[in-house]
């Protein structure tokens, strides 16, 4: 694991989740807008979800122990799907909430231009988190479109701050249509009926969020890429006869367990498979640093298919 990767996202999008949530909560104060209320509560549930990530990097970057040999990698995932149950739960019901409860009893909206300025500083803020976040999730994928980076990524501290300020983003386009109908038409019902729909926004980006941890955390495989290359590395090599498909799983955003199962060709004796082996495993980290744990079983035909051998690499 990387224990040096400095989860840059993340501290971008608390700053400015933190001073939007405050400027909107402001604003609804002030003008009584509903939909700027489901803002002000779609910027904290971000908030907490920020500083809920960080806990889990934090935890995530413990040393591996007796109770668990393969490191706390994992744990990143159990708080990003921590993460994505506020966000549903708090975030998108209690949006939903407040967007029904103005429709049923309406109050007068004052004059929305604080509202104008919240919203536009808002844009501003959450599109520089944005673009933030997304350099980080598009290195090494820049032919991959936004949903394909965001599932193929195995970091929640990057694609779940990319997938909440891209409902961030949309929550606020909502919310100035939303107002400006609202003061357009002399009615309270847009602004209400925003609210409502930033609240299913908030929900619907939950609710994939939910999927893609819930993977993690069954233990997903590596990218098809990498699965790819690693079985030709090992074809390439002079002593191996046959590769058969690498079993691999995802420990942590850094952390990749490999399983490869290798019949080497009949000739070499346990000595020469030995330092095939450890020539395969030299190869594999070099290309992909990430493959942190390599378990090889070697394999050799003489006559018939014969176990030649274990061997178990840890980092």
């Amino acid at each position: 694991m990387d224990t040096n990767r400095s989860p840059v996202a993340v501290y971008g999008a608390l700053a400015s989740n933190l001073l939007i949530a405050i400027s909107k909560f402001g604003a609804a104060l002030i003008t009584g807008s509903s939909a700027m209320l489901a803002e002000g509560i779609h910027s904290t549930v971000d908030t907490a979800n920020e500083l809920l990530l960080l806990l889990g990097l934090h935890r995530s970057r413990r040393p591996p122990d007796t109770w668990h040999p393969f490191g706390y990698g994992k744990e990143i995932y159990f708080w990003g799907l921590i993460v994505a149950v506020l966000l549903f739960a708090v975030g998108g019901g209690m949006s939903v909430y407040e967007g029904i409860l103005h429709l049923l009893h309406p109050a007068e909206i004052g004059d929305p231009f604080w509202n104008y300025v919240v919203l536009s500083l808002a844009f501003c803020a959450e599109g520089t988190s944005w673009t933030i976040a997304m350099g980080k999730l598009r290195q090494g994928r820049r032919k991959k479109n936004l949903l394909q980076a965001m599932r193929q990524s195995k970091d929640p501290s990057v694609f779940i701050v990319v997938a909440e300020d891209t409902a961030a983003l949309a929550g606020i386009g909502v919310a100035f249509v939303g107002v400006f109908l609202s003061h357009r038409l002399g009615s309270h019902t847009p602004d209400g009926a925003a609210s409502i729909l930033i609240g299913l926004i908030m929900a619907s980006m939950a609710v994939f969020l939910v999927y893609e941890s819930r993977g993690l955390l069954l233990g997903e495989s590596a990218d098809p890429e990498l699965v790819a290359s690693i079985q030709r590395l090992a074809a390439e090599d002079e002593g191996v006869r046959q590769v058969f498909r690498p079993l691999t799983m995802h420990l942590g955003p850094d952390e990749v367990l490999l399983n490869i199962d290798i019949e080497f060709q009949p000739h070499l004796s346990a000595e020469e498979i030995a330092l095939a082996i450890d020539r395969l495993e030299s190869t594999i980290r070099k290309a992909h640093p990430q493959v942190s744990r390599i378990f090889i079983e070697a394999e050799a035909f003489r006559g018939t298919r014969e176990k030649r051998g274990f061997r178990r690499t840890l980092k």
